[in-house]
């Protein structure tokens, strides 16, 4: 599914997000996950299965390639393989060379630092990404073509995705379901 979460500044979107990601206490109500409780998945599991991308993309010192292999090295993911044709075919779908890899993370505009979070994310393969703002930084063309990776994604698996927006228009084009919210 896709959700899209509206609602003006201020009432409360980003502060649910926190919450699904269980960065934030619920104040009332209850949190599930393929029926199981956040705590029997143990915290661990479930946000290696919920990921939330923030507004502001955190990229860690290193190269873009550094960025995307560091998740792999937790516990939740070693399992997991770095696949760098993966990530190299997503770039070029998104209009970026393989060289992108090689840049400086710390070195990278709001809206590629926004692209290698996603990236990072998308890699490990969540049941629920949580994207918070994923597209503000980007031009409409890289928006379009975000937008087209991750419904490709979501339809390769049983995956769901809850996504703030203020562009109206991208809430319309890329959301199944709307949950409004007010202050």
């Amino acid at each position: 599914d896709r959700l899209g979460l509206v609602g003006a500044s201020g009432a409360g979107k980003t502060l649910l997000l926190r919450q699904l990601a269980l960065l934030d206490p619920l104040p009332c109500g209850r949190i599930q996950l393929q029926g199981l409780c956040p705590t029997t998945w143990t915290p661990p599991l479930y946000r290696s299965q919920v990921i939330l991308l923030s507004q502001r993309a955190v990229a860690f010192a290193g190269s873009v390639e550094d960025n995307l292999r560091q998740p792999l090295t937790w516990a939740a993911h070693r399992a997991r393989r770095f696949d760098r044709e993966r990530i190299v075919g997503w770039l070029r779908f998104l209009g970026r060379e393989a060289s992108f890899m090689d840049l400086g993370a710390e070195h990278l505009s709001g809206g590629e630092s926004q692209l290698l979070a996603l990236l990072r994310a998308l890699q490990l393969d969540p049941l629920v990404l949580l994207l918070d703002e994923p597209t503000a930084s980007l031009d409409a063309g890289t928006t379009f073509r975000v937008e087209e990776l991750l419904g490709q994604w979501l339809a390769e698996g049983e995956r769901a995705c809850v996504l703030t927006s203020h562009d109206a228009a991208q809430i319309e084009r890329f959301t199944t379901r709307r949950l409004e919210l007010t202050p």
